[in-house]
């Protein structure tokens, strides 16, 4: 048997997991990131990888973005800072480990395990997206990621849906994330007033009636219906897989959605909308990182 470490830091806690061929999480250890150090970080990952005393042919990464996925460097983000910025992350870690490591976008990962063992495992053509705290997106075409010519491919975040929308941080007025996103849905109630600490506390008051509540949430599935309805004219998906807590913890939420996107689209390609969950939930990202180094070692 022969086993991968899915490797998932994030800009709260890092998690490293042992899987096997057959994508089970043998081991799983989670720590808090050091935002400002990737060191001290790695140097934990590389302790957690010493304890898994077992034939380990790859390691798969997943790290905020903006990537390099050509280079195997974190370019720059939001949440964390100092040396990581510009880091060759795969490059250190390969050398402290002497495995090969592969770098890839959390959504990129999450999209390729849907793709191979998940809800999207009968398709060539699988688009997933995840909303949650952010919005990402992958594209799986043939169980193989698609990267586009710089590796930029599917960073949507940024993607303008509405003149003069609203932002949050580095996200571009209008930007896909600052509408639908989760925290996107919790600074626009705050900032009108509402008193959450999440979005599914808003779609609560939405459901209660509160006009403002009301008001962004269905902002949030419009625009998110209007997004997954241009994905789907210009890449024609055979399935659009959604997860992240958003689309997983509302209640109706996924299939209000693809109702949404089929009134969006020409009649002729309704029948072929299929927007549907995410079954692999927050493992979606350390298991597509063991696929990943499966099909990289195959080669």
């Amino acid at each position: 048997m022969k086993y991968a470490v899915g490797i998932d830091i994030g800009g709260t806690n890092t998690r490293v997991a042992l899987i096997n061929e057959s994508y089970e999480i043998i081991e799983r250890i989670q720590f808090l990131t050091d935002v400002d150090d990737p060191d001290k970080t790695m140097d934990k990952i590389v302790e957690t990888i010493s304890s898994f005393k077992l034939d380990i042919v790859g390691v798969g990464m997943s790290c905020p973005g903006p990537l390099d996925l050509i280079k195997g460097k974190i370019l720059t983000t939001p949440n964390l800072h100092g040396k990581w910025h510009d880091c060759e992350i795969s490059k250190k870690l390969e050398e402290k480990i002497h495995i090969p490591v592969y770098l890839e976008n959390d959504a990129n990962l999450a999209a390729l395990a849907e793709s191979v063992i998940g809800e999207g495992k009968a398709y060539d053509y699988v688009q997933y997206l995840t909303v949650s705290t952010g919005l990402g997106a992958g594209l799986v075409i043939n169980k193989k990621i698609f990267i586009g010519a710089h590796g930029f491919a599917n960073e949507v975040a940024n993607c303008c849906m509405k003149h003069e929308g609203p932002s949050h941080g580095m996200i571009y007025p209008g930007g896909i994330e600052a509408i639908s996103s989760g925290t996107g849905i919790i600074e626009q109630a705050k900032k009108r007033g509402l008193k959450v600490e999440h979005a599914g506390q808003v779609n609560d008051l939405a459901k209660e009636g509160n006009k403002v509540a009301k008001e962004i949430m269905q902002d949030a599935k419009i625009y998110l219906a209007n997004f997954i309805a241009n994905i789907q004219a210009y890449t024609d998906p055979e399935i659009i897989i959604l997860g992240g807590s958003v689309a997983l913890k509302i209640e109706g939420f996924v299939e209000e959605i693809e109702a949404m996107v089929k009134e969006r689209v020409y009649d002729v390609v309704k029948p072929y909308v299929k927007v549907r969950k995410s079954t692999l939930n927050e493992d979606s990202g350390l298991l597509g990182a063991a696929c990943l180094v499966f099909q990289s070692v195959s080669h």
